[in-house]
């Protein structure tokens, strides 16, 4: 069966080179005559594969040496409480909730302390950036935090916060990667591979070194930042699978010009789509302050669910899949990650231009 263009906001579509070497790779690793799934976690050979992994997105992202990278488990949702049980030592937060992700987050640290919402674009579901240059953020709050892109809501920042002096904790998941980063700016960016990095599984976390404590009394071992800092993220046994598919991507991401290429590639693709979606009679972007618009994540409708269920069956068997949006929002939604190719975007453009001209009305 011929690949299809899959616009899955994740797990999602990943870069074909990087699937053939994994395929070619599976039955035996570099000469290791096992695969990387089948091998010890303490072995020199997956030593080797956390080490380069780790190397290459500090030289992608140019982390500091004064910043942890951490491979982790268990999602961002645990992450929402994780973060704050690590990074909030008078237990108090303030939020910025743009989407479901931060409104989670902001959950998450309802049961443990005292967080505070500081601005909310929920009046308009979700459908635009707040203006967060003067927020009344409170001068006893351990970080500001923010979900950066809005995987369900396709809004994202493009200018970060004023945190006043604060640090400032970001959940990047569905744009992590995407484009380059100014990492001093943040005490801690966390975000879940399976959106635009990798496979399921991963939860990267680069944080901060003075922010990691080094004592949390009554904090399970597994809950602490400090376990994994201490121990380059093998104090347990990790998805040592998921970690050497990260590795590939970097290695992808790095052969073919680094992540200001990859944003230079990304608003292409975008415009492509906004474009034709800001011109067209049909479809409509949900987003319309261009100024908060997702470069990763667009969402669409018609305006009568009908047509957009109808759409998205004939745009699948097309080989345009998983375009159905969140139930959110309801409509279309094509998440056009780094390997989502021009061509797919392209070829989604070309398929809704084909069925507005045959749902015209006379």
């Amino acid at each position: 069966m011929a690949r299809v263009y899959n616009f899955s906001a994740g797990p999602a579509v990943l870069p074909e080179e990087v699937l053939s070497r994994a395929g070619s790779e599976i039955l035996d690793y570099q000469g290791s005559g096992m695969s990387v799934m089948e091998m010890s976690h303490r072995s020199k050979v997956f030593q080797g594969i956390i080490d380069k992994a780790e190397a290459d997105i500090r030289t992608l992202m140019g982390i500091p040496e004064n910043y942890k990278v951490l491979f982790l488990q268990g999602g961002d949702s645990l992450l929402f409480a994780t973060t704050f049980i690590n990074l909030a030592p008078h237990r108090k937060a303030d939020f910025v909730i743009t989407g479901n992700w931060a409104k989670k987050a902001y959950q998450e640290a309802q049961i443990l302390g005292d967080p505070n919402v500081v601005a909310s674009s929920a009046d308009k579901n979700f459908t635009y950036i707040p203006d967060c240059s003067d927020l009344p953020i409170r001068e006893d709050t351990d970080y500001l935090y923010i979900c950066q892109n809005n995987t369900i809501y396709g809004t994202q920042y493009h200018t970060l916060p004023n945190t006043k002096g604060h640090t400032l904790v970001s959940d990047q998941s569905s744009m992590f990667l995407s484009e380059p980063v100014d990492v001093t700016k943040f005490g801690c960016i966390h975000a879940g591979v399976q959106k635009n990095v990798g496979p399921a599984g991963v939860q990267i976390v680069i944080v901060r070194e003075d922010l990691i404590p080094d004592d949390l009394p009554g904090v399970p071992t597994m809950l602490r930042f400090k376990t994994q800092a201490d121990k380059g993220s093998l104090y347990n046994t990790p998805n040592c699978w998921g970690i050497y598919m990260c590795g590939l991507v970097f290695q992808w991401l790095l052969e073919n010009g680094g992540l200001a290429a990859m944003h230079e590639k990304n608003a292409e693709k975008a415009k492509i789509l906004y474009d034709y979606l800001d011109a067209s009679e049909l479809f409509h972007p949900t987003v319309a302050d261009t100024q908060s618009r997702s470069l990763m994540n667009v969402p669409f409708v018609t305006g009568d669910k009908d047509l957009d269920a109808e759409f998205v069956a004939q745009a699948a068997e097309a080989g345009l899949v998983n375009l159905k949006g969140h139930r959110t929002v309801g409509g279309m939604r094509a998440s056009i990650y780094n390997a989502m190719p021009k061509a797919g975007v392209e070829a989604l453009v070309n398929f809704m231009d084909g069925f507005e001209r045959s749902h015209k009305k006379a």
